[in-house]
């Protein structure tokens, strides 16, 4: 079995399309199909299912799949390992965060981090909570910063950077818009703006004011923190939204205002593999991330 196989295996299995997966390994098809055909000759099994030159997987082929898309992560790991080991601060790191800390959180650490290894380069990848925990779970990533942090995962080791308030956000026109603080029930009968269903936000505001006694009535739901931001602006509803979202500057025509009751709060850190080492560049950022925001904290207090 070569690593060529492999990789080819893979691309057509993602693709179900001998053609699409030849045009996108820049390869001709012929060597697709023969290279997937000499793996299945090597294997004694039929990976695929052949309609033409659509394929689709046998169940066997998931199976292999499976194994093979985390043989591929073990091998790029090994690789840049080797490539990085004579100088960690020339790699690269890889790191998944929600849309929640896209705009100061993250921006600002790796800010920090590149005044001090100018050279290291980021790969980032946003996704939702639930991807980004399961990509680091299964090999896919290495690191990714949430929020809040995922409790009692076996396969994941856990690191609190922060902890951070949730914010009413109102249109300007709201007739609690002048409050200094106000208590989650107070808003029982408004329109709700929040993260579908499935996004880890929406299941923490629900949590709140169900312990209020209520459950709210989400008549707007938006994927991303900037879409919610805008349907409060636009006077549709309100939100509860994580303060440091609110960090650099309140949407217009809308107010924070601090929820007292129930405390509303999510928990900010950086998940990393337990059975699976971090790259040496990987580490370095792990290490100073860990480092920056001990140092944020004392300098708050």
């Amino acid at each position: 079995m070569e690593l060529r196989q492999i990789h080819y295996f893979i691309e057509v299995a993602k693709r179900e399309h001998i053609t699409e997966a030849a045009n996108a390994l820049h390869v001709a098809q012929s060597a697709v199909s023969r290279q997937v055909f000499n793996l299945e000759k090597e294997l004694g099994v039929d990976l695929f299912v052949r309609e033409g030159r659509n394929v689709r997987l046998t169940p066997i082929g998931r199976v292999f799949l499976e194994h093979m898309e985390r043989a591929e992560n073990v091998i790029r790991d090994a690789v840049q390992v080797v490539e990085e080991f004579n100088d960690p601060e020339l790699g690269t790191v890889h790191i998944g965060y929600p849309s929640s800390l896209a705009t100061y959180i993250l921006p600002t650490a790796i800010s920090a981090f590149r005044d001090r290894y100018p050279n290291v380069k980021f790969q980032l990848n946003q996704g939702s909570y639930y991807d980004l925990k399961e990509a680091v779970i299964r090999g896919e990533s290495n690191m990714a910063i949430l929020g809040p942090l995922p409790q009692n995962e076996k396969k994941l080791e856990t690191s609190i950077l922060f902890t951070e308030g949730i914010n009413a956000l109102v249109p300007i026109s709201h007739s609690l818009s002048g409050a200094s603080a106000i208590t989650l029930n107070q808003l029982r009968e408004d329109a709700f703006i929040l993260f579908p269903e499935g996004y880890v936000l929406r299941d923490l505001i629900v949590n709140a004011c169900k312990q209020m006694g209520f459950t709210p009535n989400v008549t707007f739901e938006g994927k991303d923190i900037d879409a919610i931001k805008g349907l409060v602006s636009a006077g549709l509803g309100i939100s509860l939204v994580p303060e440091i979202t609110l960090i650099d500057h309140v949407p217009r025509a809308t107010r924070k205002i601090p929820v007292m009751e129930p405390n509303v709060s999510r928990t900010v850190g950086v998940i990393v593999p337990k059975d699976r080492q971090l790259l040496p560049t990987e580490k370095l950022f792990y290490d100073f991330l860990k480092e920056f925001f001990q140092r944020l904290e004392r300098f708050q207090h």
